[in-house]
């Protein structure tokens, strides 16, 4: 069924409709194209095109129609059919069920802002389910600090060991992303919450329609301000791209730390059975497919962003048909970050830290170098000194295959006199750790704190 057709004296070409149509893709929007022409046709009634009676047949055979297309012959009931788009299909199936009276929904208004509304309405849904996996993991985190609160491990930079940190620390850093992606949804949601009907193709609807009544309606939360604009505007959809995109930065970089820290080469910890898999050839594997392909996917819902950021980078004012370009990738997006969002609760939930491997790795290598030279300037050597002095210590354990742990006191005061008594205790770096009690350190006072906070925040995130 077409929605236009009066002014052609002949319909479009087989290779025209195949090649524009999109019903395959865009039927997922059937439940959301429901309730707003449902919504639509109430207003309708307000303003005096249809009576209270035919505004009640027609929300009757639109919830008949969507349980048709939810129900177990969902397939049967889109079977055959050659509608361009979900919103044509929708019409089509109302006329068949209310006849001639299907031909008034569409009073005034246009697909474009139909087109909008209903784009809305399904990510508002997106952005809400998103966020709550995002919450999913983060908690997932914070069990898995619990779970080996006092566990030290090397932080890197350039992928070097550099200094000694907690694990909890560590998991809050992530803790922290996806604290920053939640508010990030949050602020794309409330863009996304705002009601477009009654903007028509561009000018506005030349019936008097109360959309302030719709919104309250649909439970957007306002109304948008411009009919060009709403027929032009896909940038809450870029919204939610960006921030999905982020969201899969933060878990990519999560999966990269732990297929490195599941090798045999690091050997800190071990995936569960069920977020890994083996070899067809090789008996001995258990590979971290899981992680692999979260940080895979990542450019799955990059590669979304960037293209709707082409289609829409050189459209003149208002609607062009380019933008029916933008579906896609939005489903694209929304379904691999919320894939592996729940992946990755799975995989933080399996994990199997072995302490001993990280902490060895902190004590065998010079992760408290940068805490020695700090305490030669809380004892008052100038810091650019203390380095040069830490750091021939480093230089001069290196050539004689000497570990932290290999100094004694009076080796370290027989190297330099700089080094005091005091300063051998640094050498373990569980000891280095309590001088950084600062907020936002590894302090384990302050990391305890920082866990109990962040255990405050995820309960009162809304």
């Amino acid at each position: 069924m077409k929605l236009w057709g009066g002014r052609f004296e002949s319909g479009p070409s087989e290779v025209f409709e195949r090649f524009s149509n999109s019903l395959h893709f865009d039927r997922r929007l059937l439940a959301v194209d429901v309730r707003g022409s449902q919504a639509f046709a109430r207003s309708l009634t307000r303003a005096g095109v249809l009576a209270e009676a035919e505004c009640a047949t027609l929300c009757e055979a639109f919830d008949a129609i969507r349980a048709d297309a939810e129900g177990e012959n969902a397939a049967a009931f889109f079977a055959g059919a050659d509608d361009e788009d979900v919103h044509s299909f929708v019409i089509h199936k109302l006329k068949l069920r209310v006849g001639a009276l299907a031909d008034k929904i569409h009073t005034g208004r246009s697909r474009n802002e139909q087109v909008s509304l209903d784009t809305r309405l399904w990510l508002r849904e997106e952005c809400d389910r998103t966020r709550e996996l995002v919450k999913s993991l983060m908690g997932e985190l914070l069990e898995l600090a619990a779970k080996y609160p006092n566990a030290v491990i090397p932080g890197y930079t350039h992928l070097r060991r550099a200094q000694p940190v907690l694990w909890p620390h560590y998991l809050l850093a992530y803790f922290e992303m996806l604290a920053r992606d939640y508010d990030r949804l949050g602020d794309a949601r409330r863009r996304v919450n705002v009601m477009p009907l009654g903007s028509g193709a561009l000018a506005g609807s030349g019936f008097p329609h109360d959309r302030e009544a719709i919104a309250r309606d649909l439970g957007f939360a306002s109304i948008t301000a411009n009919s060009m604009d709403v027929s032009a505007d896909r940038d809450f959809a870029l919204d939610y791209l960006y921030a999905a995109s982020v969201v899969m930065i933060h878990l990519s970089r999560l999966a990269e730390d732990w297929i490195l820290y599941s090798s045999e080469e690091f050997g800190w910890m071990e995936l569960g059975d069920g977020v890994t898999s083996g070899s067809s050839l090789m008996p001995q594997k258990k590979n971290p497919d899981s992680l692999e392909l979260i940080r895979g996917k990542s450019g799955r819902v990059i590669g979304a962003l960037n293209s709707l950021l082409f289609t829409m980078k050189g459209l003149p004012m208002t609607y062009n048909r380019d933008m029916q370009e933008d579906k896609e990738p939005l489903f694209e997006a929304a379904d691999q970050a919320n894939g592996c969002l729940e992946m990755a609760c799975c995989v933080a939930e399996s994990v199997v830290l072995h302490p001993d491997v990280p902490f060895a790795a902190a004590e065998e290598s010079w992760v408290v170098a940068t805490d020695l030279a700090e305490a030669l300037a809380r004892n008052g050597t100038a810091f650019h000194q203390a380095h040069q002095i830490v750091g021939r210590l480093v230089l001069d354990s290196l050539r004689n295959g000497k570990k932290p742990a290999d100094w004694s006191a009076e080796a370290l005061a027989a190297f330099a006199p700089e080094f005091t008594a005091d300063v051998a205790r640094l050498l373990d770096p569980r000891e280095g750790m309590k001088t950084r009690e600062i907020a936002g350190g590894t302090g384990p006072g302050v990391v305890a704190a920082a866990l109990a906070a962040a255990r405050v925040r995820l309960s009162e995130m809304a």
